[in-house]
C-alpha cells in the first residue's frame, strides 16, 4: 500500500525490531527484543498481531532460542529448542500460521547435525518466511484486485494490512492494489470491538496509503449493507478448514450473513499458510477465549459496572456457505471449496 507501508517486525541479525501496535495511533514506539520469551510476551499481549505476522514473529522467536542455547549436545540443544517452541506455540491457539511456522522450523533444526549449523539454518529459515510472506501478499493482492470493479465501496472488518502480514497486507493488501491499479476505492472500516483493530490501526494504514475510508461501528453494517452502500466485504483470516470454513475475528460471522442477506460478495483474503488441511470443518478450529477486561474495559478505563461478567471469544467461525470466494497467492478458490484447497495445497 506505498511506500508508507507499516514494518511491524525486522530482523537486525541478532535481535528483532517490533513496532508496538498496542501503541497505535496515538505513537510510534518500537521494542528491541532478544529473546524468545520477550517475542512470546509480544505476541500474546497483541503488541503484535495477525495471524500471517505472528507466523513470521514465531519463526524469528525460534531463531532468538536457537541463538542463546549454550548447550553440550545436539540432542540437548534440540530438547531446549523444543521447550521454546511449546511457550511459542502457547501464546494464541488460534491462528494456525504460528503452529505452520513453529514446526517449519522444528524440521530445519531436526535436518541439521552440527549445532553451530543449524543455528545460522534457523536464521536463515526464519528470514526466508518473512520473505516468503511478503511475496504472497503481493501476489494474493494483485489477484483478488482484479475482483474489485472501479468505484467500489469496501467493507472490512478487523486490520488486515502491513500491520498483520509484514507485507502488504490480505484484505488491506487487495484493497491497496485496486487503488494502486488506478480503481477508485472506498473502505467502510468497522471499529471491531472489544480491542478496535479497525478504529486504531486499518483507519490508520488507510490514512498514510492516501485510500478514503469511513469508520462505523460493528453494528452498523447491516444499515449500510441494507441501503446499498456496500459493493463487496473483503476479510482476512486466522485459519480455514478444509472446506473453506473460515475462522477470523469475532464479528466476521455476522458480517457474512449480512452480506448473503444482502446479496452482497464476501471474500476472504489469506496465504496458503493459513489454510490447515488437518482440520475437516470450522467445528474443529479452536476458539481463543481472551480476558474478559478487555470487554469490561477500553484502555483500562472501565465501561462496565464493576463485577460485570463477559464474555471474550477472538474469533468466530464463518461456514463456507456464506462465502464468495478465497483469495490465496496460487489462486482463487470458489465452491467447492474442499477441492479447490486440495488442487492449489
Amino acid at each position: 500500500m506505498g511506500d508508507e507501508r507499516a514494518r511491524p517486525i525486522e530482523w537486525l541479525g541478532d535481535h528483532v525490531r517490533l513496532l508496538d501496535q498496542t501503541r497505535l495511533p496515538g505513537e510510534e514506539v518500537y521494542l528491541e527484543l532478544d529473546s524468545y520469551q520477550g517475542l512470546a510476551e509480544a505476541i500474546r499481549e497483541l503488541r503484535i498481531r495477525g495471524a500471517p505476522a505472528i507466523g513470521v514473529a514465531a519463526a524469528y522467536g525460534m531463531a532468538l532460542a536457537a541463538l542463546k542455547i549454550e548447550a553440550g549436545s545436539r540432542d540437548d540443544f534440540l530438547t531446549r529448542l523444543r521447550r521454546a517452541s511449546r511457550a511459542l506455540a502457547a501464546t494464541r491457539p488460534t491462528a494456525v500460521n504460528l503452529r505452520w511456522a513453529i514446526e517449519r522450523m522444528k524440521k530445519v533444526a531436526a535436518a541439521g547435525r552440527d549445532i553451530g549449523r543449524i543455528k545460522q539454518a534457523l536464521v536463515e529459515e526464519a528470514v526466508r518466511i518473512h520473505r516468503e510472506q511478503f511475496e504472497a501478499d503481493r501476489r494474493l493482492s494483485q489477484l483478488g484486485a482484479g475482483l474489485i470493479k472501479d468505484g467500489s465501496v469496501i467493507l472490512t472488518h478487523c486490520n488486515t494490512g502491513a500491520l498483520a502480514t509484514t507485507g502488504c497486507g490480505t484484505a488491506l493488501g487487495v484493497i491497496g492494489a485496486a487503488a494502486e491499479g488506478g480503481k477508485a476505492v472506498k473502505v467502510l472500516a468497522t471499529e471491531t470491538r472489544p480491542l478496535l483493530q479497525g478504529a486504531r490501526l486499518t483507519c490508520w494504514e488507510l490514512q498514510r496509503a492516501g485510500i478514503p475510508a469511513t469508520l462505523i461501528t460493528d453494528s452498523m453494517a447491516g444499515y449500510f449493507m441494507s441501503r446499498g452502500g456496500v459493493d463487496c466485504v473483503i476479510v482476512g483470516a486466522d485459519r480455514i478448514a478444509a472446506n473453506g470454513d473460515t475462522a477470523n475475528k469475532i464479528g466476521t460471522y455476522t458480517l457474512a450473513v449480512l452480506a448473503r442477506e444482502n446479496g452482497i460478495p464476501f471474500y476472504v483474503a489469506a496465504p496458503t499458510s493459513t489454510i490447515d488441511p488437518t482440520l475437516a470443518a470450522g467445528d474443529d478450529i479452536p476458539i481463543e477465549q481472551r480476558r474478559p477486561e478487555e470487554v469490561t474495559h477500553i484502555r483500562g478505563v472501565p465501561i462496565a459496572p464493576e463485577g460485570c461478567q463477559a464474555a471474550n471469544p477472538a474469533f468466530d467461525i464463518t461456514p463456507h456457505k456464506y462465502i464468495t470466494a478465497i483469495i490465496t497467492e496460487r489462486g482463487i478458490i470458489r465452491e467447492p471449496f474442499g477441492e479447490g484447497i486440495r488442487r492449489i495445497l
